[in-house]
């Protein structure tokens, strides 16, 4: 397969061992193991932790590990679930096992790259269904209904949405898979941001695959429960698909780590807990950009997200993205990543999910350089 650069994870992966502050990471502050073990129910996971012998596990996941996901869902069972190297497996396999040269696929745009990319690089004809600035980067489904044909074989959704925070409502939801059940296609929900409500928005609606046999959920462990280090994500997807993406799966990464398994299901067991600390640590950051927004003396603005942990920033000045965030990273040592990446211009892609100290301390190092940048511009007049 040749596939084009992914733009994002190029950038992200020459600032972010470097910098001081991560503002542009877009999962929750990480979890230590002791943190996770100390959730448990079990006294003894420690030990069996300890005894754990590092040999290959299941290939589809531990059972154990895929009932507890699959009671994530209505009427989906075990073995409608694929546990995977992150989401971002989970994807890849989906595309590659559903999807042939020439299919015509409707992707949201902007989004995490591979959610286009995987399909252009299989030969797909891609239309992107657009989020604007124009119009608060809502979802238009009226706009979908134009793009979905009879060659449609695929609809990709991200909900909430990553880079801008936008959702569907349930009501929208169930409308996109009326459209993909008339048009005979799949829907692919990547739902990395799933249960990440905010204070004063709609409620989120539930997960794509409660909807009925055309919709396929994929999840993660890395957003929003802050475990991004497990490398595990999943798939719950008719009995078919999963299979067909096992197949695949073989020759890609055979299996999860075993380890891996048994720590994520001490964290799906304890899904509420680990929510709670997201919640207050992503609610608490939010209230604090937004203060530190209105506070920025025209500097910046922004589409408020409706849910999930990402926005785009937008700066008020004539620079461009991957400028502005390279020097940004290199003179101030803070990470927002370039809204170029994303196809948009003038603005930044900022996460709500650091340890509150640092964020704070961050956006203050990011006021004192854009007011220095500001000055720059005012001085070359």
């Amino acid at each position: 397969m040749k596939i084009e650069p992914f733009a994002l994870e190029r950038w992200m992966t020459r600032w972010e061992t470097v910098v001081q502050y991560d503002l542009a990471e877009s999962g929750i502050q990480p979890l230590r193991v002791r943190e996770l073990l100390a959730m448990a129910d079990d006294p003894s996971v420690l030990d069996r932790a300890l005894d754990t012998r590092l040999g290959y596990s299941e290939a589809r996941g531990t059972a154990e590990l895929r009932g507890l996901l699959a009671a994530l869902y209505r009427e989906t069972s075990p073995d409608e679930i694929l546990v995977t190297t992150g989401a971002i497996e989970a994807n890849f396999l989906l595309f590659n096992a559903l999807l042939d040269p020439g299919d015509h696929v409707v992707a949201v745009h902007p989004a995490y790259q591979q959610l286009f990319s995987v399909p252009r690089a299989i030969g797909c004809d891609v239309s992107l269904w657009r989020l604007t600035p124009e119009n608060d980067f809502r979802y238009d489904v009226d706009e979908l209904e134009r793009l979905v044909t009879d060659r449609t074989r695929m609809i990709v959704i991200n909900t909430p949405h990553n880079p801008t925070g936008s959702t569907l409502s349930a009501d929208e939801l169930r409308r996109v898979y009326g459209i993909a059940e008339r048009a005979g296609a799949w829907v692919l929900a990547d739902e990395a941001y799933r249960w990440l409500e905010l204070p004063g928005r709609e409620p989120l609606a539930g997960p794509l695959r409660d909807l009925g046999a055309r919709g396929i959920s994929v999840g993660t462990l890395s957003k929003p429960f802050g475990l991004p280090g497990l490398r595990i994500g999943w798939m719950a997807a008719p009995e078919q698909v999963v299979n067909a993406c096992w197949g695949l799966r073989d020759y890609v990464s055979l299996s999860p780590g075993k380890l891996n398994d048994l720590l994520a299901t001490i964290a799906i067991r304890q899904r509420e807990r680990i929510l709670e600390r997201t919640r207050a640590i992503s609610r608490g950051n939010l209230a604090y950009l937004e203060q530190w927004i209105h506070q920025s003396e025209g500097l910046f603005d922004w589409v408020p997200p409706r849910g999930g942990l990402l926005g785009l920033l937008h700066y008020q000045l004539d620079l461009p993205s991957l400028e502005v965030a390279d020097r940004l990273a290199a003179e101030a040592s803070v990470m927002l990543a370039p809204g170029s990446a994303f196809g948009y211009e003038g603005r930044l892609r900022i996460g709500v999910g650091q340890d509150p100290a640092h964020f704070e301390e961050g956006l203050g190092v990011t006021a004192h350089f854009f007011e220095r940048l500001a000055g720059e511009a005012r001085t070359r007049r």
